[in-house]
């Protein structure tokens, strides 16, 4: 090993320390099981090492490790795992509201339905609503998922209409 694969492993994981969490939120976002989520971490660990030597360092490590820690996790919906195991992308952000025990029956019937209708949303919506539920700007979100902000805009409205109707 040459000193800078030996430079680059180093730095890799010093970031990947730091941003640990954007693997682990995008694994437990679309892995309802231990055992997918634990498999999505590894896939998405190996292909953000894989495409490390073209990581541009004048750019956010977090924005770069998500878009590909989402791509990975949209290509596990389309391709390696059956739909049935795979949870909502929304889960983790809707989970809390589900905890809370001082909601009426209403809520909680309303929350069920906010999720039922998130689930039948596509795989790049139910990443624009991950990203939105999570607080990100729209140009985050468009940095993160290689669209215009302007799209991403768009979308998003477009998304809570398509809600708001089904409600």
């Amino acid at each position: 090993m040459g000193p800078s694969l030996v430079d680059a492993r180093a730095e890799f994981a010093q970031l990947i320390h730091q941003h640990q969490g954007i693997v682990l939120k995008v694994a437990h976002g679309y892995s309802r099981h231990r055992q997918d989520r634990a498999d999505l971490v590894q896939d998405i660990l190996l292909q953000l090492w894989r495409a490390f030597a073209d990581y541009d360092r004048q750019r956010r490590f977090s924005t770069w490790a998500y878009r590909i820690a989402l791509n990975v996790a949209i290509s596990h919906l389309r391709h390696d795992v059956p739909r049935r195991q795979l949870a909502d992308p929304m889960d983790e952000q809707l989970q809390h509201l589900s905890d809370d025990n001082s909601r009426d029956a209403e809520t909680e019937h309303q929350l069920q339905r906010l999720q039922q209708c998130i689930q039948q949303l596509e795989p790049m919506e139910r990443a624009l609503m991950l990203l939105y539920l999570d607080g990100h700007s729209y140009r985050e979100i468009g940095d993160i998922l290689g669209i215009s902000e302007i799209n991403v805009a768009t979308r998003i409205h477009r998304l809570k209409q398509r809600l708001r109707a089904d409600f």
